[in-house]
């Protein structure tokens, strides 16, 4: 490490006052096969082996504390290689992020960049060969660690390896958009670096690490560690030489740079640059010329990491992995109920779901009824088809398939399914006369300790246990489409509603692995209220006269997974039309129905396109029915429009206290919705677009919170 890197990282460490401190720890060993004496480097941070191991400052320094040490032996001919392996279960999982949103100055960033790669890169430079040892989950600087050393193992039973810088609104930029193209190929490293990033962030298993080449060798993971050191020592005795392909630096190179654009631009729109920059770092890689890339890689880590989108994506992250987990407002988990049967009203696809998510998750006996055997028995069935595709992807065994088939069963009598059920969730035609209904029945035959949950999307939780004897045990339980994926879990707090039933309601939440977020009951909760603004705006534009194909384009650079009028034909036209309509009667100033929604649906069209060209394309039939004014907007205008609204509503719904906090709304349009991290779910957008002023008067995060410190 350069003397100036070592004060410039002294300084940062000052700013990392919370970090906890990765030790490498060196043990020597003696290699089979009289291979010699090899040094062992294992990155550990002292925590039980669930917490993940991270660099910050004071951890690059131990690490290169750890080199010191070898380094002196491998020139003195002590040792043959040096290996870098971590705790049980955990490689490493790169920046200390916690460090990281507490940057102020570019020139501290810079810092972090630098000494990173100032330390890792010492790995490469030993005179004796080194090893990196993939025992557990590797991500961003944990993966490129191993990037800088001469080989790699990795473990079958890895369960998560990735480069999520991307996804965050960085680089990776300890060597990893330099060292990864240049070992794997260009093709490959665009795969890893940019798709799996945008796309929610997928992480690689081992088996998929060593295929992809990243890894030389790939062994079981009850004795990963012995075996990479048995396979150590052919290395180094030459009887296992290592081969890998060559990489094409021609055409092909280029062609993969394109590909990552065409990914960027078809997930971010230009929005967010961190692809962008990753690009130009690996099209510049192309040469071979690692310090150069490595140069690259400080400058850009050091301009994202002052800019909003990182401060958005950790703020994001940070809400995902930690606010998720200690939901607001959420009562004493002691007051929970125990849940050892579940009821669900209906047997459609919704309900079906549902069914097979309590079943696998709860492994409970679950029932479902309906109104006629046909539905019930359609209703099992899909059930049962989707235990088989999981038994033939190998995600559970013949045992465990037949086990949770067992416990699902249908039945035309409620109180024949229901008399011992402890959770009894209906999921009927959203229509409130409807749903009071089923709970009356319900509540004549089930046990006075279960709980009573809805599925609905827009209706009064309050309203609908109004007509009941015991309103207090109705909770709203609303799901999102599809209810295997989407995480968000919006848990409605009636008027009524007491403690018990709330605190049962997250611990199956829990159960159930979805982030439960507690909202008020409020017409249409959090998700779909701010989403029908959105989409509201759009349809209001189109109706006034602004053409679909501009509505449209002009929220591209937020980044959302899809297009407004894409979204409407997933959820459906009918079911878009009913909650405008339910909002519009509880807002009317600013929700309306849009008359040209209204005649699509009436229409019977699941949709405003037509794919018949393989891309979206206006459905000429719904061309013929739009009745539009002569009002056309430019793009900028919608986008401006739309953020206006979506920031009132957001105020509103603060204001009313349908969340705790702005953090509560974010979270929910993330998990629910799949807003991007770089926008951090909205309001860290709004706030640094300075829509949020403008519409509101103030901020909705403080200083500091998704954004640089002041």
């Amino acid at each position: 490490m350069s003397t100036t890197t070592a004060e410039l990282l002294k300084g940062a460490s000052d700013l990392f006052p919370d970090e906890v401190v990765t030790s490498a720890h060196v043990r020597h060993l003696e290699l089979p096969f009289n291979a010699g004496k090899f040094a062992l480097i294992t990155l550990d941070n002292g925590l039980d082996h669930t917490k993940p191991t991270t660099f910050g400052p004071a951890s690059l320094a131990n690490l290169n504390a750890a080199i010191d040490q070898v380094e002196k032996e491998a020139a003195e001919g002590g040792i043959v290689g040096v290996g870098v392996t971590g705790k049980p279960f955990i490689f490493a999982v790169g920046a200390d992020l916690k460090g990281v949103e507490l940057l102020k100055r570019h020139e501290d960033a810079l810092a972090i960049g630098k000494g990173g790669h100032d330390v890792f890169k010492r790995l490469s430079g030993l005179a004796v060969p080194t090893f990196a040892y993939y025992n557990g989950a590797a991500m961003g600087g944990g993966v490129e660690v191993g990037l800088h050393c001469t080989y790699r193992t990795v473990s079958k039973a890895l369960p998560a390896f990735s480069l999520p810088e991307v996804f965050l609104g960085l680089v990776p930029g300890w060597g990893g958009c330099t060292l990864l193209p240049n070992l794997i190929g260009a093709d490959k490293a665009v795969s890893v670096i940019i798709e799996n990033s945008l796309n929610q962030n997928k992480q690689l298993k081992g088996q998929q690490v060593f295929e992809l080449g990243i890894a030389d060798a790939l062994f079981e993971g009850a004795d990963f560690l012995e075996q990479s050191l048995i396979w150590t020592a052919n290395v180094l005795k030459g009887d296992v030489e290592v081969e890998r392909p060559v990489v094409d630096r021609g055409e092909a190179w280029d062609q993969a740079v394109a590909r990552g654009k065409f990914i960027a631009d078809s997930k971010v729109h230009g929005a967010a640059p961190a692809a962008y920059r990753a690009l130009d770092i690996i099209a510049a890689s192309k040469n071979g010329d690692l310090q150069k890339g490595f140069d690259a890689e400080d400058q850009a880590l050091a301009d994202l990491i002052m800019g909003g989108e990182l401060r958005a994506g950790i703020y994001a992250f940070n809400l995902v992995q930690k606010r998720a987990k200690r939901p607001a407002g959420a009562p004493d988990k002691n007051l929970a109920r125990p849940v050892t049967k579940v009821g669900v009203v209906g047997a459609g696809l919704m309900a079906s779901q549902l069914a097979l998510l309590f079943l696998r998750r709860l492994e409970v006996p679950v029932v479902l009824t309906d109104i006629d055997q046909e539905r019930v028995d359609k209703g099992v069935g899909y059930v049962h088809a989707e235990i088989d595709k999981l038994l033939g992807k190998g995600r559970i065994n013949q045992d465990k398939a037949n086990r949770l088939k067992a416990l699902v069963s249908g039945v035309l009598d409620k109180a024949e399914g229901f008399a011992d059920a402890d959770f009894i969730i209906e999921a009927v035609f959203e229509e409130i006369g409807v749903k009071q209904q089923v709970f009356a029945e319900v509540e004549a035959v089930a046990p006075a300790h279960a709980i009573l949950a809805t599925n609905t999307s827009s209706l009064s939780v309050t309203e609908m246990a109004s007509k009941l004897k015991h309103p207090e045990r109705v909770v709203g339980f609303h799901f999102f489409n599809p209810v295997a994926i989407l995480p968000l879990l919006e848990i409605v707090r009636g008027e009524r509603t007491d403690d018990a039933a709330l605190a049962t309601a997250f611990g199956v939440a829990k159960k159930l692995k979805k982030t439960a977020v507690l909202v008020k009951d409020a017409p249409a909760f959090v998700v779909n209220r701010i989403l029908t603004r959105f989409m509201g705006e759009i349809q209001n534009v189109i109706d006034e006269g602004t053409p679909v194909a501009t509505a449209e384009k002009a929220v591209e650079p937020l980044g959302l997974p899809m297009s407004p009028l894409v979204l409407l034909e997933l959820v459906g036209p009918a079911i878009g039309l009913h909650v405008s309509e339910t909002l519009h009667g509880a807002f009317p100033d600013r929700f309306t129905v849009s008359p040209n929604l209204k005649a699509v649906v009436e229409a019977g069209k699941r949709g405003f396109y037509v794919y018949d060209s393989g891309k979206p394309e206006l459905d000429p039939e719904v061309a013929a029915l739009l009745k539009q004014g002569d009002v056309v907007l430019t793009e900028e205008q919608v986008r401006d429009r739309v953020l206006d609204a979506v920031a009132q509503e957001i105020r509103l719904m603060l204001d009313e206290g349908v969340v705790a906090e702005a953090q509560d709304i974010d979270l929910c349009l993330i998990t629910g919705a799949g807003w991007p991290f770089h926008l951090g779910g909205i309001t860290p957008y709004l706030d640094r677009e300075g829509v949020s002023e403008r519409v509101t008067g103030k901020k909705f995060l403080a200083p500091g919170i998704a954004s640089v410190p002041a």
